[in-house]
């Protein structure tokens, strides 16, 4: 920095030094307002229905163990032929059933044969299904329904009635004619006890709630002091809005604070997740950072004011450094495109989608340079610029690699459809009317095609991209080849 220079710089600092002063109390205030909003937005639209992703990830997961097993004992040549021969030797049934229990850790295990309608249990025959009793209704929904299996809740009349999930699954002959339903059951507290393992994993209030707005569980309770949200204050005048929307986010009082809720049907088990947070909770720690603020705003305001004019002079210097486009196309330079280049590998992993690279170098060019001179080779590299921008997506990236190499970054897209690409991009150029007008003899490009692949580098996939153009130079030019 000169002499000359800091005169002008005194006043500025001066200036930065008042402003800051008399309005840090005042932003910091705003600040506190614009965050507290911020951060409620966040858990409404952002976290909490992350975390119901989550519960509902894991609810599944759980039910996928009884489910497999329910499957397979639909599935089981045993059952099936000790059905079809008359349903004989019922002891072999009852050891089937408390082996399945024993083995998979099930709660309970059932066969209900569509032929005699016994229900057999591993205790034995439990009982006759009827369609006049209305705790059968199961059998005959299950027998009459098109999927294989369903999940129930039901009281499980062999175990005093205790509330249980079960998996029913529909049991097939050879032929594809209805035998029966076979299925396991885990108990309601099992889930029970996950569900406050998800509310102390995730710092959430969880609950399930049947379509008519009863709260059939929540986590640590085994009895609710409100057993139906249209009973709960300020749940009771949004439930009909809830119980019919079935997914949405909801702020709502309650015992004097604010609730903000996240609602999802489960399908699978016919009822609503229900994730509940509480305001003050969610804000507690920008109220402490408010105080602390406040506190420290004088030490603050002093070390801004003594680090903005370094602080300018350097970002100053490094926006100077940043080009982000090439001066002669006009496409994004390598520096630029090295950023681009990380979130797109990110968003390929994360999304499990084929990123593929095509790299491009004019074939010839120094002899168009030498020729025509070097204005009219970089009128080429613009219209050739110009040509590749008009043929890709938005999504895609082209930049100016160097000399007259082009990278392109092709998202969503495989090495099969980059080499199509490729060689439509090849025609065009070849055929390009502006670019014949410029070089009689026709401006052609060879492209090399390659594909990431999970874990690689950016240097080892272009790398790979190089690798595939020095095979098109090889070949003859004016051609496409692949990693």
């Amino acid at each position: 920095m000169s002499r000359l220079a800091l005169p002008r710089k005194r006043p500025v600092l001066l200036l930065v030094t008042l402003f800051l002063t008399l309005g840090f109390l005042g932003t910091t205030l705003v600040s506190y307002q614009v965050s507290r909003q911020a951060i409620r937005d966040s858990i409404l639209t952002q976290e909490l229905p992350l975390t119901s992703d989550n519960v509902y990830s894991e609810i599944l997961k759980d039910l996928v163990r009884p489910v497999f097993v329910a499957s397979m004992m639909s599935n089981d040549t045993f059952l099936r032929d000790w059905t079809l021969n008359g349903e004989a030797d019922q002891a072999q049934l009852t050891r089937y059933l408390r082996e399945i229990m024993a083995r998979y850790g099930a709660f309970t295990s059932f066969f209900v044969s569509d032929q005699t309608h016994r229900y057999y249990h591993p205790s034995g025959i439990l009982k006759i299904v009827s369609e006049l009793e209305s705790r059968d209704a199961w059998y005959y929904r299950v027998r009459s329904m098109s999927e294989s299996y369903e999940i129930n809740v039901d009281p499980d009349m062999a175990n005093r009635d205790l509330l249980t999930i079960f998996i029913n699954y529909k049991v097939m002959d050879y032929n594809g004619k209805f035998l029966g339903a076979v299925g396991v059951g885990l108990t309601v507290e099992a889930v029970r006890t996950a569900i406050s393992q998800y509310q102390a994993r995730f710092d959430r209030s969880i609950s399930f709630v049947d379509p008519q707005g009863r709260i059939l569980l929540a986590g640590g309770t085994k009895n609710q002091r409100e057993t139906n949200i249209h009973f709960v204050e300020g749940l009771r005048e949004l439930a009909p809005a809830i119980l019919s929307a079935k997914t949405g986010s909801y702020e709502y009082e309650k015992d004097g604070g604010t609730h903000l809720l996240n609602v999802r049907y489960i399908p699978e088990l016919k009822w609503f997740l229900f994730v509940d947070k509480t305001e003050d909770n969610a804000l507690a720690g920008i109220r402490r950072t408010l105080y602390v603020n406040l506190i420290v705003c004088l030490a603050v305001t002093l070390v801004v004011v003594g680090i903005t004019s370094m602080a300018l002079s350097r970002y100053q210097r490094r926006l100077e450094e940043m080009a982000t486009t090439d001066k002669l196309t006009g496409l994004l330079n390598r520096q630029t495109l090295d950023v681009l280049f990380q979130q797109a590998l990110s968003l390929a992993r994360r999304g499990n989608e084929p990123l593929t690279v095509v790299l491009a170098d004019l074939d010839h060019f120094k002899h168009i340079n030498d020729k025509h001179g070097h204005l009219t080779g970089d009128e080429v590299l613009k219209r050739v610029a110009t040509c590749l921008r008009a043929q890709l997506r938005a999504s895609d990236v082209v930049c100016r690699w160097g000399g007259e190499e082009f990278l392109l970054i092709l998202k969503d897209c495989d090495a099969e459809a980059a080499a199509g690409l490729a060689e439509k991009l090849r025609e065009t150029l070849e055929q390009d009317p502006d670019l014949l007008a410029l070089a009689p003899k026709g401006c052609t490009a060879s492209f090399g095609v390659a594909q990431f692949v999970p874990g690689e580098s950016v240097e080892s996939l272009v790398g790979r991209a190089d690798a595939a153009l020095y095979a098109a130079k090889q070949a003859g030019r004016n051609c496409v080849r692949s990693a």
